[in-house]
């Protein structure tokens, strides 16, 4: 029983600590006080390598069509839950509503779900975790732009390549189409940057954060966790996902605040240091709730 114990944790492990070590590349890479472009490397990882990663994911998955449907209305209806859950907490505890709505429902699925779901579960969790992503990200750059300026447009989503990448994967997968060969070959190798560009983005991103009110941080972090597990795990049970689905909806739904949302509070006159101080709560606390989130998963 412990040998079995002692295997477990090797293997969480194995799968936490590449996110985590590409993030500290980052985190490290800031504190020496060398240059990181991080507006041209996230221009070039969500106008190229990630719509690449999304469509390939998609076009090659191994998804039925039912476990697609039942995988979507499971990420919306997760989404729409904690949307209502957390404007009830905004009222209640009297919170700037265009500063904490967005950042306490759409978590880092991105930079932090997708590579996990790729250790963690191999490229059929992938799959699955695109479609969450793909999900959060439409609804991150309409509904939540929205909630954070008072009036975001539906046309921005469309300007998006990765929903784009997202809907003609989709469409590949649904009718089974295939690209060509060597343009597959050329998709997958501008896929293949995603990965550590996003998490060392991540790092970077974190590094350069300042943050007040640590204890409403780490307060809310912890309430955005506890509900969001507990939204996935009951609405995964209700639509009886596989397991593989199942548990990338729970971790992708569980992911902390996303750095997006500190750069939309910037941008549109929200409290951007409130948001900071919830990235790196919600973050450093993700280094050791999904860990033994993805241990009970497994």
């Amino acid at each position: 029983r412990f040998c079995n114990y002692m295997e477990l944790i090797l293997t969480v492990f194995q799968i936490v600590a590449p996110v985590f070590i590409l993030a500290a590349i980052g985190f490290a890479w800031v504190k020496c006080g060398w240059n990181y472009e991080i507006e041209f490397v996230t221009r070039l990882a969500m106008t190229l390598s990630v719509p690449a990663l999304i469509f390939v994911a998609l076009m090659k998955a191994n998804i039925t069509a039912d476990t697609l449907s039942n995988l979507f209305f499971s990420s919306l209806i997760a989404y729409i839950c904690l949307a209502l859950i957390f404007w009830i907490v905004g009222k209640i505890f009297k919170l700037n509503m265009a500063t904490y709505w967005a950042p306490l429902i759409f978590g880092n699925t991105g930079n932090l779900g997708l590579p996990l779901a790729m250790f963690a579960f191999g490229e059929v969790g992938l799959s699955y975790a695109v479609v969450v992503f793909a999900v959060m990200a439409v609804g991150s750059f309409s509904i939540g732009v929205w909630m954070v300026s008072g009036g975001g447009s539906v046309n921005k989503v469309f300007k998006e390549p990765m929903v784009w990448a997202t809907l003609l994967g989709a469409l590949f997968l649904i009718q089974g189409w295939q690209t060509p060969k060597w343009a597959t070959n050329t998709l997958e190798l501008m896929g293949q940057m995603a990965i550590p560009l996003m998490l060392i983005t991540l790092g970077v991103a974190l590094a350069r954060l300042k943050m007040k009110m640590i204890s409403r941080a780490i307060t809310l972090s912890v309430l955005k966790l506890i509900v969001s597990i507990g939204v996935a795990w009951i609405i995964g049970v209700y639509f009886d996902l596989n397991d593989v689905a199942f548990a990338v909806l729970v971790m992708q739904i569980a992911t902390p605040v996303a750095v997006t949302s500190y750069l939309l509070a910037q941008k549109y006159g929200a409290d951007a240091n409130e948001v900071a101080g919830l990235v790196i709560a919600s973050t450093v606390l993700s280094v050791f709730a999904l860990p033994v989130l993805l241990g009970v998963l497994l």
